[in-house]
């Protein structure tokens, strides 16, 4: 593994840090190995498509996520003038770069195309989509993005990165996170973009899976947001792996497995899970629509057709019932003591699908944790919920944003 200077910054490619002096920089992933590429080719011409394939070799990306890559790294890298354009071509390093402890790599020569100027606030690009594998051969989905500290979102229930991208509103709430943290999503087995054909929905598969992903997606430390049974998920993995979570927000979390073991509530889950086999995979939406009131009452006839489009497209019928079905299973409340990281519980104070004293609970049993009862009947915080700016202040709050991006997401209500 090289070591590559170019004055006043040095690259370690065995230790994956860039440093200013003896400040260190974060790179994530990708804005690691674009500048690793760009420095390892120094004076060079690469080609766009070299850089696709050297940065993503497994993934299927657009060209604006080099573009993105590259503007961001001008602005780290910013008033130094380090990177040059060739028009429809590629992109060229052209400072003097050093391979530590030989001679100079390049010289920087005549210029003969015109720098960008680096831009005060880069596009959001397409979002990229990558895959791995798991230990028992499932291809799960997950797209990583943004800059700054990293932040891994755990799912409520049904996801498909692509269609929830799609969304303008979701879309702008994503991009707000990515403006202030890395964001590391992903779609888990049995749905969305990841493998559908899956013989293990258990609980402590599904901590297995997001182990293996954080491997996969290169993170060291990071805070970790979960709803519903992401939440324990993000538990779990918070207690068995304390050095790595930084921080973790837990949303309409249940401490107990879902729904509680009454005979009531049992009977009615079975109810659930016929409907569900039966009806989901219908053309009329009235059977999915069922779960869309639950999660989100006061949802916009526009927002209440998306999630029963979510719901359609994000898992087969069967798969939907098998993955509901363990949720039993997904039991926390002796884990609680063992979180020692900073813990925001927030939770919606009518909650129609789990009740706050849920909530309530899991925030007495963590040391520290704050509990936050959102003034809402949803149990899916969105734009447009009575409870949303309210949301966006204790996320902000907690993540440590800038004021004025608070101020800024209000605008969404």
């Amino acid at each position: 593994m090289a070591k590559y200077s170019f004055d006043p910054y040095l690259l370690d490619e065995d230790e994956r840090r860039l440093l200013r002096g003896s400040e260190e920089i974060r790179l994530r992933g990708k804005l690691f190995d674009t500048l690793r590429v760009l420095l390892e080719n120094a004076g060079q011409l690469v080609r766009k498509d070299q850089l696709m394939q050297a940065v993503w070799p497994d993934s299927i990306v657009e060209e604006n996520n080099v573009d993105h890559c590259i503007s961001h790294l001008r602005k780290l890298l910013h008033p130094g003038k380090y990177i040059e354009t060739v028009p429809r071509h590629g992109y060229r390093f052209v400072g003097e770069a050093k391979v530590v402890g030989e001679e100079t790599v390049s010289k920087p020569g005549p210029r003969l195309v015109t720098l960008d100027p680096a831009p005060e606030k880069a596009d959001m690009p397409e979002q990229e989509v990558q895959f791995f594998t798991t230990s028992d051969g499932v291809r799960l989905a997950y797209t990583l993005g943004g800059c700054g500290a990293p932040i891994v979102r755990l799912n409520s229930w049904l996801n498909h990165l692509d269609f929830e991208w799609k969304n303008p509103v979701r879309r702008q709430w994503l991009s707000e996170i990515m403006r202030h943290n890395t964001l590391l999503r992903y779609d888990q087995r049995g749905c969305g973009l990841s493998d559908w054909e899956v013989e293990d929905f258990s609980y402590e598969r599904a901590v297995q899976d997001f182990e293996e992903l954080i491997e996969a997606a290169g993170l060291e430390k990071f805070a970790v947001y979960g709803g519903c049974q992401g939440a324990a998920i993000a538990t779990t993995y918070a207690t068995r792996h304390p050095e790595r979570v930084t921080r973790l927000m837990l949303h309409g979390a249940f401490a107990n497995g879902w729904p509680s073991r009454s005979e009531i509530e049992k009977g009615q889950l079975e109810a659930m899970l016929t409907l569900i086999r039966l009806g989901w995979g219908r053309d009329n939406p009235a059977f999915r629509q069922m779960w869309s009131t639950m999660f989100r009452p006061d949802a916009s006839p526009e927002e209440m057709d998306w999630l029963n489009e979510l719901q359609r497209i994000g898992a087969s019928p069967e798969n939907a019932a098998r993955m509901l079905s363990q949720f039993p299973s997904f039991k926390i409340l002796d884990l609680l003591p063992g979180v020692a990281c900073p813990t925001l519980v927030l939770h919606s104070r009518d909650d129609a699908s789990v009740s706050v004293q849920e909530g309530r609970l899991i925030a007495a049993r963590i040391r520290g944790a704050r509990f936050i009862e959102l003034p809402s009947r949803s149990h899916q915080i969105a734009p447009g919920d009575p409870a949303w700016e309210r949301f966006v202040e204790e996320f902000s709050n907690f993540m440590e944003w800038q004021q004025k991006a608070t101020v800024a997401m209000r605008s969404f209500a």
